[in-house]
């Protein structure tokens, strides 16, 4: 059987059993005696262990079924758990997430696992020998088998997935007669019609028994397939010998998960035993309402690369919706405009729903920061607590994936730069325990993501002699600066306060990375400090990448777009309220000196607006910072996709990308960021 059709399948659950390995085990660590915990992380490993076994990845299931016995000694109270023991789950967790990884790009998942077998070898105190735990494994590869209609939830998944794509399921329990001579022979011949029917997902007895003909004269195949009940069972009866073929059609919804008797089963040998632990009726009646509750919902996997094959050809229609916009205005036909209005209010409910299906919980990101924060409290020799609110605010699937390596290089640089040794918080008269949160919500159109600690703090001073000395700001300058002006210094490029360079954040790179990495996803980074109290690194960032509403203009010949997120308004003003500051055209908008930026200087068109007595300017913002850009006209609002330019103008000044509007031309889209200074 080809198990490669599955693999996609075996990566997304096996992702999941990992992650859900890294809570509990953390979980763990705060109440070593619940056992309520160590039963769900014996859970995890062991359907992981049975998936991978399946699929015939072999170090993840050695690794696995290895880890089981510690695990299965911690929740029979055979043993205690420390920090020793938890280091070395994670360091059996770590391998396994490599190996699952490795399969994921398309690799073996083969890994050298001996020292993290080793380790926890050691752990149960000799009672198992490497030969033995050989003989053990070897034993656990063989396929699990089961009673009749008795599926462990990988299958089930396999099984409801081939429900929705038209496939039905059957359960053959095939006779043979009793003068039957070769049995093995009539197994393969079955299976040999079953093949060229659908796919045999499952066996009993497992396939080795039935080729060692280790049965009586009756076994049980699992089929998915679109073939009739009617069909299988003709086909099946031709072979000779055959004496009866009892067909099931398989329901998804009614299958039995036995896993938790797969936990319950009890293995034994002259130099191991694991007692079961029958899981209570309770527990069955939870799981029960947690597969109704799935039923209920409906939900299913979506291959990412679907999701931007829709977005893409959306982002296509709103191309053309623009067009046709265009057209019903030129024509003016009041059929045409009518139609054209009510696919317009269509499509936007159709866009709607296509942005919300890419919108992914930061939680899909937030998740690995807990065990990083744990490895460096103890690298460090710090007591960290890490508080994560807000894990369920949803951002851009696009977003999402690019989010993650600024937040840990924040994060780092709290816990290095930020969080005090447990003794010098103690002589500070703070708890010895350094707390960090990690919050994320929504505003507006934008989420924001904050990392707050409450340790030393920014050193102004330092920050600004260090500014000075790197030449970064002069002396003159400093002295006018606001404290967030000044933490904001610490993001410029080649910028650090630290004596040493260390391995834990940064690696020599400054924070100007950070802004840099976020700057590019539309957002902004913020910074507040209290000395001696604290730092807050605020994100701010945009909900969705994809499709934007922007404000067209035109300057000379040329047609530009400015995201409406950067824009606070527009405005007409006389050329004779143009003043000169410091050699810089400014203007005086609500009280506030704002300069005055020619976008036909910067893009190198012709300049005829010093002609004009009047002045077309659009009010755009970075921050708290903000730039009048003088425009010829306004063509007005629209919704326009964002469009990269490719890998060959990754450095044209002040522009983010590219847009083709509803008549064909392509309108490029200003990056107001890099224009404020």
């Amino acid at each position: 059987m080809d198990m490669n059709q599955y693999l996609e399948v075996f990566v997304d659950e096996s992702k999941e059993h990992l992650l859900a390995l890294n809570q509990n085990l953390l979980e763990l660590e705060k109440a070593p005696q619940n056992l309520e915990i160590v039963n769900n992380i014996f859970r995890a490993a062991h359907t992981l262990k049975g998936m991978s076994a399946t699929m015939g990845y072999t170090d993840l299931a050695n690794l696995t079924h290895i880890m089981e016995n510690v695990l299965d000694d911690i929740r029979n109270e055979k043993t205690n758990v420390s920090s020793q023991l938890l280091d070395t789950v994670f360091l059996a967790v770590d391998d396994l997430e490599a190996m699952v990884e490795s399969i994921a790009s398309g690799g073996d998942g083969i890994r050298d696992v001996s020292i993290a077998i080793a380790k926890l070898e050691q752990i149960e105190k000799g009672k198992i020998t490497k030969e033995h735990a050989k003989e053990e494994i070897a034993a656990t590869l063989e396929p699990i088998t089961y009673p009749k209609n008795k599926y462990d939830q990988y299958e089930k998944t396999i099984i409801e997935q081939s429900k929705e794509q038209g496939y039905d399921c059957y359960e053959l329990t095939i006779s043979l007669r009793a003068d039957c001579l070769l049995k093995t022979a009539r197994v393969f011949m079955v299976f040999e019609v079953l093949e060229k029917c659908g796919d045999v997902i499952k066996t009993t007895p497992a396939v080795e028994q039935l080729e060692e003909e280790q049965f009586d004269s009756e076994f049980t195949v699992t089929i998915i397939t679109k073939e009739s009940r009617e069909d299988l069972k003709k086909k099946i009866m031709k072979i000779s010998e055959i004496e009866s073929v009892e067909t099931n059609l398989i329901d998804p919804v009614s299958i039995t998960e036995n896993s938790e008797d797969k936990i319950g089963k009890i293995e034994e040998n002259n130099n191991n035993e694991i007692q079961a632990s029958s899981p209570t009726s309770s527990k069955k009646q939870e799981k029960v309402e947690k597969q109704s509750n799935k039923v209920a919902n409906k939900t299913i996997r979506v291959n990412i690369e679907r999701l931007d094959t829709l977005m893409n050809l959306f982002e296509e229609l709103v191309i053309d919706r623009g067009r046709l916009e265009q057209i019903a205005q030129d024509i003016e036909n009041t059929d045409l405009t009518d139609t054209v209005e009510r696919m317009s209010r269509i499509s936007g409910d159709l866009q709607s729903i296509i942005l919300n299906m890419r919108m992914v919980p930061v939680d899909n990101v937030f998740n690995r920061f807990p065990r990083m924060v744990r490895q460096l409290a103890k690298d460090l020799n710090k007591l960290l607590e890490l508080e994560i609110i807000g894990a369920e605010t949803e951002l851009d699937r696009t977003v999402i994936d690019e989010i993650g390596d600024p937040i840990v290089h924040l994060l780092r640089n709290a816990i290095d730069h930020g969080i005090e040794s447990p003794e010098v918080r103690r002589t500070n008269g703070k708890p010895e325990t350094g707390k960090i949160q990690l919050k994320a919500y929504h505003s507006g159109n934008h989420v924001f993501i904050e990392i707050l600690d409450d340790g030393a703090g920014i050193n102004r001073n330092k920050v600004i002699d260090k500014a000075i000395s790197k030449g970064i700001i002069s002396q003159n300058e400093a002295a006018e600066l606001t404290d967030t002006k000044a933490f904001e210094l610490i993001m410029a490029p080649g910028f650090s306060t630290a004596e040493t360079i260390s391995d834990i954040s940064g690696r020599g790179v400054g924070l100007d990375v950070v802004k840099s990495k976020i700057q590019s996803l539309g957002g902004t980074v913020s910074i507040d400090s209290v000395e001696g109290k604290g730092s807050t690194f605020s994100i701010q960032l945009p909900l969705t990448l994809s499709i934007i509403s922007a404000m067209l203009i035109e300057i000379g010949p040329e047609k530009y777009a400015i995201p409406l997120s950067s824009i606070i308004e527009t405005a007409i003003i006389k050329k004779s309220d143009i003043m000169i500051a410091h050699n810089q055209e400014v203007i005086d908008f609500r009280g506030k000196v704002v300069p005055l930026i020619s976008l036909k200087d910067i893009f190198g068109l012709h300049d005829n607006h010093k002609l004009d007595e009047f002045i077309s300017i659009v009010i755009v913002r970075k921050g708290d910072k903000m730039a009048a850009l003088i425009v010829d006209s306004f063509i007005g609002q629209q919704e326009i996709v964002l469009k990269s330019l490719g890998n060959y103008l990754t450095e044209v000044f002040a522009i983010s990308g590219a847009t083709i509007l509803g008549d064909g031309q392509v309108a490029l889209i200003i990056d107001c960021n890099a224009l404020i200074k």
